[in-house]
């Protein structure tokens, strides 16, 4: 016993490991970007960045409030869909105007594929038995022509960045489906990553992870894409609901980040049922000011990867 001591107390000094990346849903074993990407980053304790207060005033003001781009709707449910596809799925080339910056595919596309409402047109398909992640920007079937403006192939298992100046179906050159906020998710308790947003004006630059700009003018004083907010610490929960707390939960660990151009603090969800609009309403009633933007270098690895550095590893 008394040789077991020690190492019983080493045992309990230990940090208690982190909690897998949450899976893709109907894959267990395939993550959604390993649990060291920046995707999963734990960001509470970054330094604040100087241009805080600029780029929350550009982006509406501490007044501005959030408002999730994701809910109840007639038909297909506001947000953007995905589709969970396996190998039976045919393969298709499709036809991009941003070539030079998209990969080739093919694609698991179809006209089973949910497409995106509005004009983005986004198409996001995670194949199960790949462990691969495809999507689509201005995706288009075309009776059996298919066209996009941009797609990007995602390995869910690596931290590989995209190519430097090489956009995505997103603006920032960012997975999209990595920065949903998803039913599964707030169900279980636990969103275990940052969370897509969008900004009207941004500037001509982009910090990393980001790999891609779309600025409206070469203005510091603009969020960049990448530029990352999170909730701030002491912003109390006691009265929300159940599911309004572990999304709020959520952006005070892992936070926003600035991924397209669209309409201030609008932040992205899956295009599913379930959506209460009371939690919605709740969600829309958080004002900017309660959030501060932070410098997130200090975590990175190296420039070309998402992967981030032991201690920022989300738990």
């Amino acid at each position: 016993m008394r040789r077991l001591a020690p190492l019983l107390a080493l045992a309990l000094l230990a940090p208690t490991p982190s909690a897998p990346a949450s899976p893709v849903p109907g894959s267990e074993d395939c993550p959604v970007f390993p649990r060291n990407n920046v995707w999963h980053a734990d960001v509470r304790k970054l330094p604040l960045h100087p241009r805080s207060k600029q780029w929350i005033n550009a982006m509406g003001g501490k007044r501005q409030r959030l408002h999730p781009d994701f809910g109840p709707s007639g038909g297909q449910p506001y947000g953007i869909p995905f589709d969970v596809v396996d190998d039976s799925h045919a393969k298709v080339s499709i036809d991009f105007y941003y070539a030079s910056e998209s990969d080739p595919g093919p694609y698991p596309f179809g006209p089973d594929i949910t497409i995106e409402g509005g004009s983005d047109r986004h198409a996001l398909m995670v194949h199960a038995d790949e462990c691969v992640l495809y999507e689509l920007f201005d995706a288009d079937w075309s009776g059996g022509d298919p066209t996009a403006g941009s797609g990007a192939i995602w390995n869910l298992r690596s931290n590989r960045l995209r190519p430097k100046m090489w956009t995505s179906a997103d603006a920032a050159g960012l997975s999209i489906f990595a920065g949903l906020i998803r039913r599964d998710e707030v169900e279980a308790g636990r969103i275990d990553h940052a969370i897509r947003v969008t900004a009207e004006r941004t500037d001509r630059r982009f910090l990393w992870p980001a790999r891609h700009q779309a600025g409206a003018a070469r203005d510091p004083r603009l969020p960049p894409m990448g530029a990352w907010f999170r909730l701030r610490g002491n912003f109390p929960l006691k009265g929300y609901r159940f599911e309004t707390k572990v999304i709020l939960r959520a952006m005070k660990r892992h936070g926003l980040i600035v991924a397209d151009n669209g309409s201030n603090w609008y932040f992205s969800g899956a295009s599913e049922h379930g959506w209460s609009t009371a939690v919605l309403d709740e969600l829309k009633s958080i004002p900017a000011g309660a959030f501060e933007a932070i410098r997130t270098g200090r975590m990175k690895v190296s420039q070309n990867s998402g992967r981030i550095k032991r201690r920022y590893i989300g738990g």
